[in-house]
């Protein structure tokens, strides 16, 4: 998944779930995106975080 389609997927699954959905590359290079809650890798493998709540 390209960085705009994983910012587009991301943004979309965080104003349908209102949940914090963060991107992040995997060991193998791929990025992925998921609920900030259920996320329990390296902190440093996360490239963004997308919090609907935030102003």
């Amino acid at each position: 998944m390209s960085l705009n389609d994983a910012h587009a997927y991301a943004f979309s699954l965080a104003t349908t779930l209102m949940a914090a959905i963060i991107i992040f590359q995997a060991g193998d290079g791929t990025l992925s995106v998921m609920p900030a809650s259920e996320y329990d890798g390296d902190a440093a493998a996360i490239l963004h975080e997308i919090d609907p709540f935030a102003p």
